[in-house]
């Protein structure tokens, strides 16, 4: 059941909608005549000519400079093997969604129908003038290496096969701090490679590079230890042969100080672990299972430094860690190759930031406190937003140095503001969090289970480990959907209101108790009970459950009573209101109140923006305020001009802290340069707003409406602000992305809130 519904998941992702995981979208205005003149017939002429005169101008007036070729003959895709083009092109355009989010490169991806390899080869150098990198993908061994070797000849442009390179260069960055850590030499270590392929022939050529003897490493394939006196060797395999005494891997794991992985499950036992020398280093990189896991590794060898190519134990050798970046800095200089240099220059850096200190984003996308260079962290984390600095950065400056690069940087302080530009932190900020939840998970409740929608975001959430999930309603309508739909929720905890009669009396006479002077009965609050959203809320303030998720199918004001009334607002802040994140080209901006609070006094706005500034923080984002008006510090009068100036005054007085500043109109707010030409004198010249605050509800829910569907911004939300426990009430007619994303916020939430509370 498990692999059916992962395996559906899977299909509908890569189905639903616009089918596949990229498209291409326009980077000019095209919506006036004008506009398409100046873009095709006749205003396309014009840089036309430009290139003919000179053809780097191309670099100048086309997306090339900014565009990879993912290419591969699909013949050997993941760990699938030989399953032709057709069938790899999924991977090749999730490998360009890499590309795209880590790095701003936009890719092409072809898939090429041919095995031939002069065939392949013409066809790659053929495209020189369109791409401006080529990364090789899937393409078997030994035809990879061949294809690599006489494109990187014959072509000027970056190319490079990430099956080959990229985990050698993430290896190599983690064997170098490995190394470090256990007082080992790279120049002395004895190395056993278990695994002969491109992977395996790659990283043992580029740990040379680095120092280690070639005739210290020992490669181990399906035949046992590669020897020079072997019939019949493969010329490639032959580079590492050895005339040493060793015939097994058991053999050659004596005494060995590292053992790299790139073979099978399950290849490597305890016993011959044992065997290896003091303080050994070990890379399983077996994929989705080590070859020893790291559990046992670990348990059997306490003085042990160990990897994996698993997200889910400490030092993944994850490939995200470089390509991206490697591409990014050989393509922003117009090298014409990714040379030794240049892989070298991407292993120190990647070496080096594991350690510096790790930033606080990292920290909490993993929910960890000190995670600092040792055993468990000789690598850096794949979120980690400094790569794109660093990496790039130091490849651009050896391709320089190396005489590959056709253009110069100078300013590299400017160089690396760019590079830290072009990630616009919305996805990011979603993988931290989601990071951070799974971390440790909490205990959720969904008050309207009987929706198919619900079930398959609490099927999500629990096979990816964010949550615990907890459905309310009745018992056969939710296994009835379940079993419709095949979802997977086995063991799941189940609970129908209406069938328990004990925790309907224990909740009424709390809600009893607390609102018998506000109008509500014994009698009135048994009835509320029987309502999955008081009933929901009881489950999170007497403990049995940690977050609140409900609002699919019911109007905010109907979902936000229950909790007000049970649950009510922090005794500390004594304000609720609701905020959306929308997730913009432009990086993530903040919007508040946009559902609670319909017509604020100067002095609710204070609070409400004091509530969004603690709340923007958790985000990791240092929050900007602008408090939004019709008027620009004031250029009107009115009612609306006036609150929100007073508010600004009080926040000016009383809150120097708070960065903010108002009352000003919304396109004052977000755009900077209009912002310094008009007032200059704001406190928010030097950066635009990330935060706005709305003089009403009104105005704030119009906002995010208009600017999700005309802006095709991506509203995550509304994410309920105030109260004293966390309850977070979703859209009417939710997608399963949204209440996976409200999910994940409410975890974060519950750990926020545990650790106030520990610290306190």
């Amino acid at each position: 059941m498990d692999k059916l519904n992962k395996q559906k998941d899977a299909l509908d992702y890569h189905s639903q909608g616009r089918p596949g995981k990229i498209q291409v979208v326009p980077t000019k205005p095209t919506n006036s005549q004008r506009d398409l003149t100046l873009a095709y017939s006749p205003g396309v002429a014009e840089p036309c000519l430009k290139i003919a005169e000179n053809t780097e101008d191309v670099y100048k007036y086309t997306a090339k400079g900014n565009l990879v070729a993912v290419i591969s003959n699909g013949t050997a895709v993941l760990g699938l093997g030989n399953i032709g083009p057709e069938a790899g092109k999924p991977v090749m355009e999730g490998k360009g969604l890499l590309f795209k989010i880590f790095a701003d490169i936009d890719v092409f991806d072809l898939e090429l129908n041919t095995t031939d390899i002069d065939q392949f080869v013409n066809i790659v150098k053929a495209l020189e003038p369109t791409f401006g990198g080529i990364n090789l993908e899937d393409i078997k061994a030994p035809e990879c290496f061949e294809i690599e070797r006489r494109l990187k000849e014959e072509m000027n442009i970056p190319v490079m096969h990430d099956d080959q390179h990229g985990t050698a260069i993430i290896s190599a960055a983690a064997l170098l701090n490995a190394c470090e850590l256990q007082n080992k030499s790279l120049e002395t270590i004895r190395i056993v490679v278990n695994g002969a392929g491109a992977a395996a022939i790659s990283c043992s050529r580029l740990y040379v590079s680095l120092g280690a003897k070639k005739e210290n490493i020992i490669m181990v394939d399906r035949s046992g230890v590669i020897r020079s006196d072997r019939e019949k060797i493969d010329p490639l395999k032959a580079e590492f042969a050895t005339d040493k005494d060793f015939h097994t891997l058991e053999e050659a794991m004596v005494e060995a100080d590292v053992f790299i992985g790139l073979s099978a499950a399950d290849s490597l036992s305890a016993e011959a672990l044992l065997t290896m020398a003091e303080n050994p280093i070990v890379f399983a990189m077996a994929n989705p299972n080590p070859e020893i896991s790291y559990e046992l590794a670990t348990e059997t060898r306490k003085d042990i430094i160990m990897a994996t190519g698993r997200s889910d134990y400490p030092n993944q050798v994850n490939n995200v860690l470089g390509f991206p970046y490697i591409f990014r800095g050989a393509m922003d200089v117009r090298a014409t190759t990714i040379n030794e240099e240049m892989k070298i220059a991407a292993v120190k850096a990647i070496a080096d930031m594991a350690k510096k200190q790790v930033p606080e984003a990292v920290m909490l996308a993993y929910n960890l406190h000190n995670i600092r260079f040792g055993k468990d962290y000789i690598i850096p984390k794949p979120t980690d937003p400094r790569l794109i600095t660093a990496v790039s950065s130091a490849v651009a400056q050896a391709a320089i140095e190396s005489g590959v690069a056709r253009a110069v940087i100078t300013d590299w302080d400017a160089y690396k503001e760019e590079l830290s530009r072009r990630l616009g932190g919305d996805d990011a900020i979603l993988r931290a969090l989601s990071s951070r939840a799974k971390s440790d998970p909490k205990r959720v409740v969904f008050a309207e289970a009987d929706h198919y929608r619900i079930l398959k975001a609490a099927q999500i959430v629990k096979e990816e480990g964010i949550a615990t999930p907890i459905l309310l309603g009745n018992r056969d309508a939710i296994l009835k959907t379940m079993k419709e739909h095949d979802l997977d929720l086995n063991g799941v905890s189940i609970i129908d209101p209406l069938e328990d009669d004990a925790r309907i009396q224990e909740y009424a006479q709390y809600l009893y108790s607390k609102r018998q002077r506000r109008g509500i009965s014994l009698f009135q609050a048994r009835k509320l009970m029987r309502d999955r959203n008081y009933f929901g809320a009881c489950m999170v303030e007497f403990g049995e459950a940690d977050a609140l998720i409900s609002g699919l199918t019911k109007d905010y004001g109907s979902t936000l009573k229950p909790a007000l009334q049970v649950i009510g607002a922090d005794p500390k802040i004594n304000r609720v209101a609701g905020m959306y994140m929308m997730l913009t080209k432009k990086g993530p901006i903040f919007f508040g109140d946009t559902t609670v609070n319909k017509d604020p006094t100067a002095e609710e706005l204070v609070s409400i923006s004091l509530l969004l500034d603690k709340s923007v923080r958790k985000f990791n984002v240092n929050p900007r305020l602008a408090v939004l008006s019709y008027s620009n510090f004031g250029s009107n009068e009115g009612e609306i001009p006036g609150k929100t100036r007073e508010a600004v005054r009080i926040l000016h007085e009383n809150h120097p802290e708070v960065t903010v500043d108002g009352e000003m109109q919304g396109n004052f707010a977000v755009n900077n340069a209009m912002l310094r030409e008009n007032f200059p004198f704001s406190k928010l010249v030097d950066s635009p707003a990330n935060t706005l605050v709305f003089p009403n509800l009104e105005s704030g829910n119009i906002a995010y409406k208009l600017l999700q569907e005309l802006g095709e911004a991506e509203a995550v939300g509304p994410i309920l602000l105030g109260l004293n426990k966390p309850v977070h009430v979703l859209q009417m007619g939710s997608s399963v992305r949204e209440i996976v994303n409200m999910v994940t916020i409410a975890v974060v939430d519950v750990q926020e809130k545990q650790e106030e509370a520990t610290n306190n």
